[in-house]
């Protein structure tokens, strides 16, 4: 018997979730003999869900919920022998992950293609002992976003976590940094390091063109300088897919990282806060699959 097990987020998309719940149970009841929900109330419940879902040997899991409760499945799914495939109804600001995989932004659309049953397989990141789907950041400007309140991105969007970030320009200062990788060790001093799996980083998808799902690489950013001439020329190459040409932007591709630092400093995991450094990353190529459009 076939199953599959919606993991909801009932506060996501100003409690949209009530409203395309319904939707989502008729679509994958369609397609599936047992559909079960279940509703998160805190931290950490779509995680504990998602192991559920694996150890009962599920056959699909589906998000409805924001980048965060993304986050927490992917760390419910990885290296779990049984992993159900993956979909996802975004009900986020942001939605950075589902933006990289081509899937409607617009939730009843997300259902449609769940219908259509095109899997892709992705990559995922670890790092130390947890698991991420899109970014790792280090910096003053990664910091700042974790003051970017739910109003701000509700009405802002992704220039929400930009005029954070140019708050923290003001206040620069950089910090030393080793970076070792695939092909070598960088060493300098740094004012931010962005470290993408794909190419939607805060809701700009020109941050790293290159970058794919399933390409196996952290596509890494150090951004040496921030003086003011630099921001006026980084912030339209930002947009226009060029920032890796800018002599003060050193571009790495990897399938993992190690960095050091002499500085008290935290990394940003997929948008929220996470470990201090020292810590040690790598790519899980192909790890899940995940619904896709047919396109994709």
């Amino acid at each position: 018997m076939s199953k599959a097990m919606i993991i909801v987020n009932p506060s996501s998309g100003k409690e949209k979730a009530g409203k395309i719940l319904p939707k989502a149970e008729k679509a994958l009841g369609e397609i599936f003999d047992e559909v079960c929900v279940r509703k998160t109330e805190g931290e950490g419940d779509a995680t504990g869900f998602a192991k559920e879902a694996c150890a009962e040997r599920f056959d699909a899991v589906i998000s409805m919920g924001g980048d965060g409760t993304v986050n927490e499945i992917v760390n419910g799914l990885g290296e779990q022998q049984h992993r159900p495939i993956f979909g996802i109804i975004p009900l986020g600001t942001i939605n950075d992950f589902a933006r990289s995989l081509g899937i409607p932004l617009d939730p009843n659309a997300a259902i449609g293609i769940l219908k259509d049953m095109h899997i892709k397989e992705s990559d995922i990141g670890k790092i130390n002992d947890r698991y991420f789907m899109n970014v790792l950041a280090v910096g003053a400007i990664a910091e700042a976003t974790y003051n970017v309140t739910v109003e701000q991105k509700t009405r802002l969007g992704s220039f929400a976590y930009f005029i954070e970030g140019a708050k923290a320009i003001i206040k620069k200062t950089p910090f030393p940094l080793t970076v070792e990788h695939d092909h070598g060790k960088w060493m300098g001093e740094a004012h931010l390091l962005i470290a993408t799996m794909t190419n939607s980083v805060g809701g700009f998808e020109q941050l790293a063109p290159e970058a794919e799902v399933n390409d196996g690489k952290l596509h890494t950013f150090i951004i040496k300088d921030l003086s003011l001439p630099l921001i006026v020329k980084i912030i339209p190459s930002l947009i226009r897919g060029e920032i890796m040409g800018n002599d003060e932007v050193e571009y790495i591709k990897t399938s993992k990282l190690h960095l050091t630092t002499s500085e008290e400093l935290a990394v940003n995991i997929d948008g929220d806060e996470g470990i201090l450094l020292p810590f040690q990353a790598n790519v899980l190529h192909k790890h899940l699959r995940l619904f896709v459009p047919g396109t994709k």
